[in-house]
């Protein structure tokens, strides 16, 4: 005997194909937090673990970058950092410096190094990026304090250098420098999956894009000593954010409403764009990693 088929029947999950050209399901998101912070503590905990000084390179890493940029950079090329000690010059920038490449670093491979966890189990795959960029929070926070307790020592020792009005705005220029990494690190994260070449230029551009974001020289340097190629220092947006960090901490160099802008307008195209890149990937990059 058939029976007739009920037409009002309410399902409680309902799985549909994802046709839209962009999705960022914020909700979903934040359904599984409690996996985000469980992602975010092993970044934390296992990068160390088997490490005889932990979470002291946290702080060895930028105090010796420091001494040594000081060395090169300050004593044997002569950049001038005016009345700012070159070593609190370099340890500022080098300290925001290091937030954006683990950023960009850590992210670049998330389809390659969670491939069996993907393969197996679905929850968003931005979760995976995005906790690598809360985790390296922390790591920042670690090496500020060490740049504040130099800033201490050398403010007590008469340097002249002071916070402005602008300083407590430093943490928006964080987030921005956060956000820049993620969107460029899916993007790239994205690429490799299908040119592993990408991967083994990942540690060569991010050295060399140092030397064109200002990290240890102002940028009105460049303008003063080589105006025909200084267009690469201005128009690269993580200049603008080391640049506005010292001008925030150490009250030196100049700010740039326009350069601070145009900031602004390049991260969030490049974060929407790899988000984009990253959500089209990862519907196929099991056939491809």
């Amino acid at each position: 005997m058939n029976h007739p088929e009920n037409t009002n029947t309410t399902w409680l999950f309902e799985i549909t194909p994802k046709n839209k050209f962009f999705t960022l399901n914020l909700k979903e998101v934040w359904q599984y937090r409690d996996l985000l912070l469980l992602f975010v503590k092993r970044d934390v905990v296992t990068v160390y673990k088997q490490t005889v000084l932990g979470p002291l390179w946290y702080l060895i890493q930028p105090l010796f970058t420091s001494i040594t940029f000081t060395i090169i950079f300050n004593n044997l090329a002569g950049i001038d950092t005016g009345t700012v000690p070159p070593f609190l010059f370099n340890l500022a920038g080098i300290t925001v410096w290091n937030y954006f490449t683990a950023c960009l670093t850590g992210t670049s491979n998330t389809f390659g190094a969670n491939a069996g966890i993907f393969g197996k189990v679905y929850f968003p795959r931005i979760i995976v990026p995005m906790s690598i960029v809360i985790s390296n929070l922390l790591k920042f926070g670690i090496q500020f304090l060490i740049f504040i307790a130099f800033y201490l020592y050398y403010y007590f020792q008469g340097a002249a250098i002071s916070l402005n009005g602008i300083s407590i705005l430093f943490p928006i220029l964080i987030i921005v420098m956060g956000i820049l990494g993620l969107g460029l690190g899916m993007f790239i994260s994205s690429l490799v999956t299908k040119y592993r070449d990408f991967s083994y230029l990942i540690g060569f551009g991010v050295q060399l894009l140092m030397y064109v974001s200002a990290v240890v020289y102002p940028m009105a340097l460049v303008a003063a000593k080589m105006p025909e190629y200084s267009w690469l220092v201005q128009y690269n947006p993580l200049a603008y954010i080391i640049e506005t960090t010292r001008y925030m901490l150490l009250n030196v160099g100049h700010i740039s409403i326009w350069g601070l802008g145009y900031t602004f307008v390049v991260t969030i195209v490049v974060f929407l764009v790899g988000i984009l890149v990253f959500n089209r990937t990862e519907k196929s990059f099991i056939d491809t990693v």
